[in-house]
């Protein structure tokens, strides 16, 4: 089934949002739930990325924020509708102040190549404080995820799956409940993924070249994450490279949520495009995505570390 294109309402009660760089707003649908609009920049592909990596959290039962295609301003505007996953009286505690509050000298204002947004700070924190799993997830009876750094190893796992390059200090962190408890929060933002950024003309290159270091295969594996190996490290890790340490850490967890993968097909995949209206992604946007993640998979299930 083609995934619906929500209308937002005229004259919604909408809120300015002041995180992020995007247009968005906050407005209460017809059941009165606060819901934000964020509209997607024209040729970008970052609603269909992130509606698409919506449905792959959904297929891997990895707790997520919803999406779904919307528009507003009579039409005018195209983007993604998204639920709030904060409770009422609750809030949204981002990693960059969750990080600054064990390290003093963090720089939490600096969004992108902040070298002090290690893998091994951020479980830290995961580690150091009482946290419970997502709200509303429920974790395998088999025993394998029951602290909030099992459930976060899935995100990184998601990360390299679909080449999301933007999991930064701003893109994770933890619900403050109004007991003062704390859950991790859902993954969300993934607007940064499957290659969203790239020309109709590059990925049908990509897809029909004989030249290895022009393939898709090589093009994947250059995916950059924002978690760095340390504070001293020029270049962070690559999405491959941050899950596959973080495995390290969690190998119980992490072969958890590499066997829900391998029970993951190519038609799996291929069903979620299918339903993406052809109003909102392009041809050859859609098989280069199919292809990165069909390659980024079968990458991620043949990890010497999963075995």
């Amino acid at each position: 089934m083609t995934y619906p294109i929500i209308k937002v309402p005229e004259g919604a009660s909408s809120q300015l949002e002041q995180l992020g760089t995007k247009s968005k707003f906050w407005y209460r649908n017809e059941h009165g739930k606060r819901v934000m609009f964020k509209r997607g920049r024209p040729g970008t592909g970052e609603n269909w990325a992130e509606k698409v990596c919506c449905e792959v959290c959904r297929l891997l039962e990895i707790p997520h924020a919803e999406y779904d295609f919307a528009t507003a301003n009579v039409g005018r505007w195209k983007g993604v509708a998204s639920p709030t996953f904060v409770l009422e009286g609750s809030r949204l505690i981002l990693g960059n102040e969750l990080l600054a509050g064990i390290e003093p000298e963090y720089e939490k204002t600096k969004r992108y190549r902040t070298r002090q947004h290690t893998l091994r700070r951020v479980y830290a924190v995961l580690t150091k404080l009482q946290i419970a799993l997502p709200l509303d997830y429920r974790p395998p009876e088999t025993g394998e995820i029951t602290k909030a750094l099992h459930v976060f190893t899935g995100y990184l796992l998601l990360d390299a799956l679909v080449s999301n390059q933007d999991r930064h200090h701003e893109n994770w962190g933890l619900i403050s409940m109004p007991d003062t408890s704390l859950s991790l929060a859902p993954t969300f933002d993934h607007a940064s993924s499957l290659g969203r950024n790239e020309t109709d003309e590059r990925r049908l290159g990509r897809l029909g070249t004989r030249d290895r270091g022009y393939s898709v295969q090589s093009y994947v594996s250059r995916a950059e994450s924002a978690l760095y190996p340390g504070t001293a490290s020029r270049k962070p890790y690559t999405t491959m490279q941050a899950f596959e340490n973080a495995a390290r850490l969690n190998l119980s967890a992490a072969r958890y949520w590499g066997a829900k993968l391998s029970l993951c097909s190519c038609k799996d995949f291929e069903e979620i495009f299918d339903n993406v209206p052809e109003s909102e992604i392009t041809g050859p946007a859609r098989r280069f995505a199919l292809e990165m993640l069909e390659v980024n998979a079968e990458r991620l299930i043949n990890l010497e570390v999963l075995k």
